[in-house]
């Protein structure tokens, strides 16, 4: 029987670091997860330990060429964003891989934005909402005016999906779904790199552009470039629908992405929590943020107090249309299940405002929602309500993001069409 031709993809989320083998047909036939440790930058801040993450890329890529039942075809990466890997003459690592929750100086942010034209035109014109160290392209700006001479050891950043393909390919390039991900670089409105990085002389440090759809050799296996993870789970849905749609992507945050919106951020939408990413092709997706999951999780630890239930018990309740009725009718409520009725319908005032941010001027058919609230019955049936001229559906895809990655290069390492049955969807009415 002859080996199974198989991509190797390497998914390195803030907690767990997976290395998949997926098939043609887009299922995973092997996998394994992995965890570090944090250590710490020079402030005493916690960050990822950049060496301990590179030394696994290596071993586990090599562990897997060994398989004896796989045709090793091609290899990919996606990973979280506003992360610079900042690399030296030799291809080390000359800084610690900071942290994004990093605290940014006040002082240096001001000078940053005066200088600059200021917070509101230059968000405007960035796509990205002022938020320090998660504008990834500011960490790089701070080493600068901070560190000099450490700067000047740095011959190159890469975002972190770049850095791990640079591990195998020894290759160095930029990727535009981490440029355009609320990094303080990119000029949407002219499609190319922001005045301030030529002024600073931040371009000199950044390495070439190249399509997320591209591969470069490494041995008798093509490497992709890597992708931001966002970018990347938002694939398959582009792959599978050519009709306008919204994607909820729910968890702690719980993010509307509307890929067909392409109208420049106005001030009223950034002041109310909207960004843009930009995909794999290139393109802008206009995109609104909410806590709501973690909303959500303090709210049922305090019905579930109040109730002396286990918080699992919100899992469990069903959606009622009766209890909805009611709730609308009386200020206070009898039952746990009321209640939960009660702050679903609550939070999904808030989720309905969030999304219409990106709907408008769109002609959205469709909203798709996966993460946690795409198995919450509850909050799936009051946003068909919110929405009762587009179809909603909870949509669910195993390892979203890997597979993403693997569909950026499909015509690279796979001799099938694209599968039709990758997203499992569930109407609401």
């Amino acid at each position: 029987m002859p080996a199974r031709s198989v991509i190797i993809l390497f998914d390195v989320g803030k907690t767990n670091k997976k290395v998949f083998l997926m098939d043609e047909h887009y299922k995973i036939v092997w996998e394994q997860s992995r965890s570090f440790e944090e250590t710490y930058d020079e402030d005493k801040d916690p960050c990822e330990n950049v060496e301990k993450l590179a030394e696994w890329v290596k071993s586990s890529y090599a562990d897997t060429l060994a398989l004896k039942d796989f045709n090793i075809r091609a290899v990919n990466f996606s990973a979280y964003g506003a992360s610079f890997v900042h690399i030296g003459e030799n291809g080390k690592p000359v800084t610690p891989l900071y942290n994004y929750l990093k605290p940014y100086p006040e002082e240096l942010k001001k000078k940053f934005y005066d200088t600059y034209g200021g917070e509101v035109t230059f968000s405007m014109l960035t796509a990205s909402p002022v938020l320090g160290s998660l504008n990834s392209g500011m960490q790089l700006y701070r080493i600068k005016e901070e560190r000099p001479e450490l700067y000047e050891q740095i011959q190159c950043s890469l975002h972190l999906p770049q850095y791990l393909s640079f591990l195998l390919t020894g290759k160095r390039y930029s990727d535009i779904t981490s440029i355009g991900c609320h990094t303080n670089l990119w000029n949407f409105s002219q499609d190319h790199y922001h005045e301030w990085v030529y002024r600073e002389g931040i371009i000199d440090k950044l390495a070439p552009v190249r399509g997320a759809d591209d591969v470069l050799p490494v041995g008798k296996v093509v490497s992709g470039i890597g992708l931001h993870d966002s970018s990347a789970a938002m694939i398959p849905y582009l792959e599978s629908f050519q009709e306008p749609f919204i994607l909820i992507s729910t968890g702690t945050w719980c993010i509307s992405m509307n890929p067909f919106n392409h109208q420049p951020l106005t001030v009223a939408e950034l002041q109310k929590d909207c960004l843009c990413y930009i995909s794999y092709q290139g393109r802008p997706v206009k995109a609104s943020r909410l806590f709501a999951g973690h909303r959500h999780e303090q709210e049922v630890k305090k019905l579930a107090a109040h109730w002396n239930k286990d918080p699992q018990y919100a899992n469990s309740v069903a959606y009622d249309a009766s209890i909805v009725s009611l709730i609308h009718e009386k200020g206070t409520d009898d039952s746990f299940e009321e209640a939960y009725h009660r702050l679903i319908r609550d939070i999904m005032k808030d989720q309905a405002a969030s999304t219409r941010l990106v709907l408008e001027g769109t002609t959205v058919k469709r909203i798709f929602v996966d993460g946690g609230f795409a198995r919450n019955q509850v909050f799936m049936h009051l946003l068909a309500a919110a929405f009762p001229h587009i179809e909603v559906f909870a949509a669910s895809i195993p390892q979203a993001t890997a597979i993403g990655a693997a569909l950026a290069i499909h015509s690279h390492w796979n001799k099938l069409s694209l599968p039709g049955d990758i997203i499992e969807l569930k109407f609401y009415k």
